[in-house]
């Protein structure tokens, strides 16, 4: 998949990927190309969502009201 492909465009390949997979009816060596293809996918997305989550901000309201812009921060459990 080229490196321009949007990140809808690779969810979508990615699904068909999981859903021709979960047939169970692609012989061994096609299996695993088929598995190979979905992560590389899976890492792609990965990486396009880290990489927009890096660009968004967030305005943050303070209790007199005034509005500031901070990073976006992931809480992470």
């Amino acid at each position: 998949m080229e490196e321009n492909t949007s990140f809808e465009d690779k969810m979508k390949k990615l699904e068909e990927i999981a859903n021709e997979l979960e047939k169970g009816e692609l012989n061994l060596d096609d299996s695993v190309s088929k598995f190979e293809e979905g992560m590389k996918l899976s890492k792609e997305c990965s990486k396009m969502l880290e990489k927009a989550e890096k660009k968004i901000t967030m305005l943050i309201k303070d209790d007199d009201g005034n509005l500031s812009e901070e990073k976006f921060v992931q809480n992470e459990e």
